[in-house]
């Protein structure tokens, strides 16, 4: 459940949500990460739920030690009031077993706080990907009947490649198969897809296929494709260094190589 931190109520009624899918090389996350630290967005409160793997840790976007004290958990919610924007920042994996029981608090608290439309940034894996998939842009989306109602005439001229159903079994001639929707590597992304659109929730899934690595540059190119259609910064493409990387990825990889092994 969500638990604000302001002393005041929040209304999220018309906003827009942005979230990640913990997916593979987690890309999403990093995604969310520029997004909070370029914006200087404003945490407003997180989530409670043994649905995620518990995990406190100091703050992220710390820009002083003051900020570098502040004791920061598994799933956070900021936003910045000028966009009408709201971010919901996951960093912990989902619980085994407890993956459809987060997708529905996840879809009653979108329900309930009347968000204008929710975006997943997802990846999957580059490696599974079909024939017809390794051509063009790794980039790809998904969007719901309800969605598809508010932004139709917008994503038709983004030009966007939609995600492809694909054959279980390729290769395999079988007039009874039907091609489905396949995300290896994507968490819940599919899971949480497939619930909005029985719900009828405007949602949106952008995903990037990818290797686990150093997937930095493809959080960049994933959160660039994210501002080619909501216009949160100006022409990051132009600049890269506008898009502010969070002092938190100083330690991605962990620290430097001990020069007494040497």
């Amino acid at each position: 459940m969500f638990i604000s931190s302001e002393d005041s109520p929040i209304c999220f009624q018309g906003l827009t949500l942005v979230m990640p899918a913990v997916a593979v090389g987690n890309v999403g996350q990093l995604a969310v990460d520029l997004l909070v630290s370029t914006l200087n967005m404003k945490r407003v409160g997180y989530f409670h739920t043994d649905c995620l793997i518990p995990m406190a840790g100091n703050n992220p976007y710390a820009s002083n030690i003051e900020d570098k004290e502040e004791l920061h958990t598994a799933a956070e919610v900021y936003t910045v009031d000028e966009l009408k924007l709201v971010v919901l920042q996951i960093r912990a994996p989902v619980v085994q077993k407890k993956s459809k029981r987060f997708r529905q608090l996840l879809l009653s608290w979108i329900r309930g706080s009347g968000f204008s439309r929710t975006v997943v940034l997802s990846s999957s894996h580059a490696y599974q990907r079909d024939d017809g998939q390794l051509q063009g842009t790794p980039l790809r989306y998904l969007a719901t009947p309800a969605l598809q109602k508010l932004c139709a005439e917008a994503l038709k001229e983004l030009g966007w490649t939609e995600m492809e159903r694909v054959k279980s079994f390729p290769g395999i001639q079988d007039a009874n198969t039907e091609p489905q929707l396949h995300i290896p590597g994507g968490g819940f992304t599919k899971g949480l897809f497939a619930d909005s659109c029985s719900e009828d929730i405007p949602l949106a899934v952008l995903l990037i296929f990818c290797s686990e690595g150093d997937n930095i540059p493809d959080a960049f190119t994933l959160i660039n494709h994210l501002n080619d259609w909501l216009h949160l910064l100006d022409s990051p493409n132009e600049n890269a260094n506008k898009w502010k990387i969070p002092p938190s990825w100083s330690l991605l990889f962990g620290s430097g190589i001990p020069p007494a092994l040497f």
